[in-house]
Parts: C-alpha cells; structure tokens; sequence
C-alpha cells in the first residue's frame, strides 16, 4: 500500500472515531445539561427555546433597586409548560415571576406558543436585590427551570437600563433627595397650622364684621 494511502485511512479513522466520541459525550451524562451554552443568551432544549436573555440593571451605577430578567420564551411541544423559577446560580438572589395578568404561574402556550419576559404588558422576573446579584458588562448564568422540560441554562449579559433596554429595564426607585418625608412633614405640618389659624381668623373676623351693622343698629335703637 502506497504511503499517501495509508495517510488517508489514518485520517479516515480518526475522523471516525472522532465523531463516535462525540456522539456518545451527547447520549450520556444528562444530555439535556449540555444544553448550556456559556457564551449565548439564547439555548434551546426539548420543546423549550429561549432567545434574547438578558440581566437589565438600573440605569446609573450608584442606583440601588431591583434588576430583571428579559427575554422570550417559545414552546414548541403540544401541551403547556409553566415557567416554575428562575435562578442566579452562584448567587443568593431571589427571582420573582409574575404573569402578565393576575396571579398564578407563568404559563407558555403550546404548538409555538410564546411568552415575553420584560417590558409593559409582558410577563416579569424581578431581582430585587439587582446591584448585589449583577454586575453591568458580565455574563450570569441563569436558570430557567420548566415543568416538563426541567432547567435550561445559559449566560445572560448584564445591561443598565438604557437605549434599546430602557422600555424594558426595572422601574427606577426614588431618588433620594425627593424621598426625605421627615423633613417635608414638619413643613406640611407648619404650613398647615398657619392657613388653619388664618382660615379660623378669616371666619371669625367675617362672622364679626359682617355682624357689626346689625349690632351698631341695635344699639342706636335701644338708644333712642
């Protein structure tokens, strides 16, 4: 046999044994955990597909308030899932969901049905501890956890609320120099206090003068 030959059976075989090792990476292990792709905001798994994940954070970086989870969420199986949680894995934050009307589970709609995490109108995933949980420019992993497909995983780029993800960032909390009710109450009290005495001495004087012609009048009359 001819060395050039040889050289692609070698190659042959190898390419062959290459793919087997990968087909079987696939199979075993919990397939389903390798569909976490680290450096995307969009994965899919089973009838699950989740696209355009992101952390959106106040929009100044000495803001404290909640952050949120955005993106869009397609079920492509025959019946409902329901959105169970969502977590920040290395992280002690907590994830509220809320469905975009009323109360109970955040439900996807089958046959290609979607939901839309973020924005008004939409469905809502709250961090409230947004500042402790993410850090703008990084890539947090989060998990979505579902009720038949189980958790899908991926990286979410963390974002300030600006630009493009203005509509749909966290609500912006009180700024702290309109927040000082303390203050504001003493002067509501004292500004109160003055126009209730005056108010008060309006009337009366009213009552007084209004009175005093009748009074005058009486007087001239028990005179004569």
């Amino acid at each position: 046999m001819s060395r050039s030959l040889r050289r692609g059976t070698f190659a042959a075989s190898a390419l062959v044994l290459s793919l087997a090792s990968l087909t079987a990476c696939g199979a075993g292990n919990n397939a389903q955990t390798l569909g976490v792709k680290p450096d995307s905001a969009a994965t899919s798994i089973g009838d699950i597909t989740i696209q355009a994940a992101t952390l959106v954070t106040q929009p100044e970086l000495d803001a404290t308030g909640p952050a949120v989870v955005t993106g869009t969420v397609f079920n492509n199986g025959r019946t409902a899932q329901t959105l169970d949680s969502i977590t920040l894995p290395g992280t002690g934050a907590t994830v509220k969901l809320s469905p975009a009307k009323g109360k109970g589970p955040v439900t996807v709609p089958p046959n290609g049905g979607w939901v839309r995490l973020g924005g008004e109108g939409n469905a809502s995933a709250v961090i409230e501890d947004g500042r402790e949980a993410a850090k703008d420019g990084n890539a947090q992993p989060v998990v979505f956890s579902f009720s038949d497909t189980g958790d899908v995983g991926l990286r979410a780029l963390v974002v300030p609320a600006k630009s493009y993800f203005e509509g749909v960032g966290p609500s912006t909390p009180p700024s702290p120099t309109a927040s000082p009710s303390a203050s504001e109450s003493p002067a509501a009290d004292a500004s109160e206090s003055p126009s209730g005495t005056e108010s008060g001495s309006a009337s009366e004087s009213g009552q007084p003068e209004s009175g005093q012609p009748s009074d005058s009048a009486s007087a001239s009359s028990t005179a004569g």
